[in-house]
């Protein structure tokens, strides 16, 4: 399990004015709440927090929060971006008990596909119909992925929700919120053909004895010659 720590700073102002000027000099403003204790407004670094998201654990992991001298185990619960720019806009933590389960989005990674029959075989494709689940867990038995392995699959097979190996003490919130426990996660398919356009040349030519050109209007093939 690798470890995130992220260091904070408690914020004096409040409001949308004094959210652009964090901006404005490196910083994203940001909530933590929870565990019944008062929410509290904060400031992260914002090249900072930018390094720390580029590590795909970092979105579903127990992470460390230090604000001053104090620590505490937080989760990502939300995060703002720029619609068009590479900026961080806003972000909220949420703290933890160690004693109380969460449920957490968890990344699908997927295993041996280079040696999946369908795919080396076969030459099949395969669709990821899900890239993260939900879990519910204590933050101890937290997963840090959840592993699908499609090294017997032919073309036409699928893994659903129910074949997937879950951890022990780990649910997934699908299943327990009653949903479809046969859900496709992942498939493998044939390729798809592109039909080549028929060119003029390819064309079905007349068969012998009928006449390529349309009879003349007004004319009926049936009339006797005078």
């Amino acid at each position: 399990m690798q470890q995130f720590e992220i260091t904070a700073e408690l914020r004096k102002d409040i409001g949308k004015g004094a959210s652009r000027r964090l901006r404005r000099s490196g910083n994203v403003p940001g909530i933590l709440y929870g565990t019944g204790k008062e929410s509290v407004s904060i400031f992260i670094n914002h090249n900072d927090l930018m390094h720390s998201l580029e590590n795909e654990a970092f979105y579903s992991h127990i992470l460390t929060l230090k604000i001053g001298k104090d620590t505490e185990e937080v989760v990502l619960r939300d995060l703002q971006r720029h619609p068009y720019k590479p900026r961080l806009l806003h972000i909220d933590l949420q703290r933890i008990k160690a004693t109380e389960k969460i449920t957490m989005r968890v990344p699908i990674h997927i295993l041996n596909e280079a040696i999946c029959p369908g795919v080396k075989n076969e030459r099949g494709i395969v669709t990821s119909l899900m890239t993260q689940l939900e879990v519910i867990c204590l933050p101890k038995d937290l997963p840090e992925y959840i592993e699908v392995d499609i090294e017997a699959l032919n073309v036409g097979d699928s893994i659903h929700i129910r074949d997937l190996k879950i951890p022990k003490d780990v649910e997934l919130e699908i299943l327990v919120s009653g949903g479809d426990p046969d859900q496709a996660v992942v498939l493998v398919h044939a390729p798809q053909v592109e039909e080549e356009p028929i060119t003029e040349e390819e064309e079905v030519a007349p068969e012998e004895g009928e006449s390529s050109e349309a009879p003349e209007a007004g004319k009926d093939d049936s009339d006797s010659a005078d």
